[in-house]
């Protein structure tokens, strides 16, 4: 490397580390990189992550129980009830990150929905404990019951609560992890390599919370009742939000850009608008473009993404018209800029790795359904005096995780990054990709131990113990660590400045149809097989899955599973990344190529 070269680079390592974003104190006045930022205010965020998952997944986890047992829905429509719930707060979750992006920023969703998630708590905490607000006590077991449903004021009541917990939940689960994110910036190097130890960070809080919530709340439920239960869900959620208020003062918070749908429609109205016109074959011709690649930093850093080739018909909305031989000023409508149009190929290209991870998170949904069911079935005692709650099988992964995840972080990162030289060690999208394999297993061993449990039960009145199911949830947990976090860091990464709730948000939109798509197989399957069965019966029709055949629904999972990563191999190697989002380290061994090399190095020479 020569003298001029090296000063190039020099150069460029101090302005990155000189210059800071956009954002802004809690008085909205420029950060100092000295005071604001930085793990220790991402601590205060996982800290509100920690204490809001453990609300909410005390609810979650054990919630086909109340419904089941205290509001007298059928098994079915308590498995549907729960997967549904769950799938509105991660839907619900676009809303967040846009109000988050558009006109609130992150602090203030958080705060505010926070509050409302809280509301949403205590209002199940008071139904439960008040018996005129619900159905008479039954049992949905007992054959000789005829248990009422529960209806009019008591069903407004319960859906009203559950949906306001949805509402607050799934506004700020995309906002915590952005806004956590944010406390670093992607630009600087050495921020870069914090920004991957946060988000296995986050995962270990996520961890920590799932499991206080699947072994002392799930306690407390089964011991003390649902209210009490709810109860405590409220008082973590609360406690939470201190969390979140405690690191106002150290916060860089990243201030709202207006809508973010409006840029990206204007995208898709000029390019049809132009869609007549000829694209020229000099893409430095098209508006706004970032033509040289030692720009590349100062390229990333102000917010500009380079043109690439993919999804080439869009570029049409940058092509300026001529009219008299005069350049004339177009509407933003009619013309927009190439960083403005490669937001919109990010997003469009990152929606078949988003699919993917669709079938994932309906496995998930089984875990958190008719798994629990399989344990209320099995034998759950460790003790003459002390038994298991079948929900809290759940947290047999986040045992395992509390101790992997630090050997993760501590151990693979650094010796994967020596071999790969990336700051995470693996690239997000071979995270991800490790996960849906290892997914696939998860089924595979809870359909297994489901037709032993059920072979037991009918031929030999055996009950098994509750800790053959233990498997499935160990799997399961494993391949969470590897998608969920890698997911999140993907979508984060390609996202532009005032764009990152919105397209975090998109993760958790994936456990959204992963649920929805869970009652619709659990409908589906049940219509299929009723109508080739003898008896009229489908396979999960019935509330005593001795008489279903749950094993083989786990099958079909299994199968769609491994399929669905096959699928992930091609959208993972068709993926590529635009230039501008690459780590600095990459775009300055670009930046030596560059100088001394006459070959162009594009996002078609770039693997994920």
């Amino acid at each position: 490397m020569d003298i001029e070269t090296n000063s190039r680079q020099n150069f460029k390592r101090e302005s990155m580390s000189l210059v800071e974003d956009d954002s802004v104190d809690w008085r909205g006045k420029s950060c100092k990189l000295n005071k604001h930022g930085g793990m220790r205010a991402a601590t205060f965020v996982l800290g509100l992550l920690a204490f809001e998952i453990m609300a909410i997944a005390a609810v979650g986890n054990n919630l086909i129980t109340y419904v089941f047992n205290d509001m007298h829905f059928s098994l079915s429509q308590s498995a549907n009830i729960v997967t549904n719930f769950i799938g509105t707060v991660f839907l619900l979750s676009l809303v967040g990150g846009f109000l988050s992006d558009s006109y609130l920023g992150s602090f203030w969703t958080m705060l505010i929905f926070g509050f409302i998630e809280l509301s949403g708590f205590i209002l199940l905490s008071v139904q439960a404990h008040l018996p005129q607000l619900r159905p008479p006590q039954c049992s949905m077991l007992s054959a000789g019951e005829h248990c009422l449903e529960a209806k009019g004021f008591k069903a407004l009541i319960f859906f009203a609560a559950l949906y306001l917990v949805a509402l607050g939940s799934g506004c700020v689960k995309p906002n915590i992890i952005s806004h956590g994110a944010d406390q670093f910036s992607k630009q600087d190097p050495r921020q870069s390599k914090k920004l991957s130890t946060y988000f296995n960070t986050a995962y270990f809080a996520f961890s920590v919370g799932e499991l206080v919530a699947l072994t002392v709340l799930v306690w407390v439920q089964t011991r003390s009742g649902m209210d009490v239960g709810f109860g405590v869900s409220a008082a973590a959620m609360a406690m939470g939000l201190i969390s979140l208020i405690s690191g106002t003062l150290v916060y860089r918070n990243k201030p709202p850009r207006g809508s973010i749908l409006t840029p990206i429609a204007q995208v898709f109205v000029a390019a049809f608008t132009k869609r007549n016109q000829v694209r020229p074959s000099n893409p430095e011709m098209l508006h706004g473009n970032q033509a040289h690649a030692n720009h590349m930093i100062t390229a990333s850093s102000n917010g500009s993404l380079h043109h690439t080739e993919r999804f080439r018909f869009l570029d049409k909305a940058c092509i300026k018209v001529m009219q008299d031989g005069t350049n004339n000023k177009e509407s933003p409508w009619r013309l927009c800029t190439v960083s403005q149009v490669e937001q919109v190929k990010i997003i469009i290209s990152v929606v078949p790795i988003f699919a993917c991870t669709i079938i994932f998170n309906t496995i998930l949904a089984q875990l958190q359904t008719f798994s629990v069911q399989q344990g209320s079935l099995m034998n759950a005692q460790l003790t003459k005096k002390f038994q298991i709650p079948s929900a809290s099988l759940q947290s047999i992964p986040y045992i395992m995780l509390i101790f992997i995840v630090p050997l993760y972080e501590t151990v693979f990162v650094p010796l994967a990054r020596r071999i790969t030289g990336k700051d995470s060690g693996i690239s997000p999208l071979q995270r991800v990709g490790v996960g849906l394999f290892v997914a696939t297993f998860s089924m595979v061993a809870a359909a297994l131990v489901e037709n032993k449990r059920r072979k037991s039960a009918l031929e030999s009145n055996e009950i098994l113990s509750i800790f053959w199911i233990a498997p499935q949830f160990l799997i399961f947990g494993l391949s969470e660590m590897f998608t969920a976090v890698g997911l999140i860091e993907f979508f984060y990464k390609q996202s532009l400045a005032g764009m990152q709730s919105f397209l975090t948000a998109m993760t958790y939109c994936s456990y959204s149809f992963g649920f929805y798509l869970s009652s619709l197989l659990v409908s589906l399957v049940n219509k299929i097989t009723s109508s080739s069965s003898s008896d009229g019966g489908g396979w999960l029709s019935d509330n005593d899955l001795n008489k279903d055949r749950l094993d083989l629904f786990y099958w079909v999972l299994a199968a769609l599973s491994l399929i669905n990563f096959l699928n992930y191999l091609f959208w993972s190697k068709w993926y590529t990344y635009n230039p501008s989002l690459l780590p600095t380290s990459y775009a300055e061994d670009r930046d030596h190529q560059s100088f001394s090399s006459s070959k162009h190095i594009g996002p078609e020479n770039i693997v994920p």
